[in-house]
């Protein structure tokens, strides 16, 4: 059963993707679409592990987000996130397998995992959260 998500991403719960902007070493940002599912004050994200979005987001978990196309142009307003590797051994990691296989039944119930497996990669599922503060009328926050 999913909880009712929280003002911040209700944008995101019918969005079929997100640009998800993670940053380089140098401070350069780089543009992944990715598919994200909702649940209450969490959203989640699902990748491989030799995916270089993922080194820069252990690198640097602060990362940004904003509704987009299937091809990653963006539709809307961007918003701070950070985000969070889950343990697979956890039940929030079986949250977001099943938040995302159930808005998702195609591609993350059956093609995502089977190219996982083809490729004999890692499936990982990250947490992200809204940065507290966000005012969300683009204004910078106060010192």
């Amino acid at each position: 059963m999913t909880t009712a998500p929280s003002p911040g991403l209700a944008e995101f719960e019918r969005q079929g993707a997100v640009l998800l902007t993670t940053y380089k070493r140098d401070g350069t940002g780089v543009g992944t679409p990715v598919n994200i599912a909702v649940d209450g004050d969490h959203a989640y994200i699902r990748t491989y592990g030799s995916a270089w979005k993922t080194k820069r987001m252990r690198n640097f978990p602060e990362v940004e987000i904003c509704a987009a196309t299937w091809r990653g142009r963006p539709t809307g307003p961007v918003r701070r996130a950070r985000v969070r590797l889950l343990d697979p051994q956890t039940r929030e990691y079986r949250r977001a397998e099943r938040s995302l296989t159930r808005k998702y039944p195609l591609i993350h119930g059956l093609l995502v995992p089977l190219a996982h497996r083809l490729k004999r990669e890692e499936t990982l599922h990250y947490e992200l959260r809204l940065v507290e503060g966000e005012g969300g009328a683009g204004g910078a926050d106060a010192p």
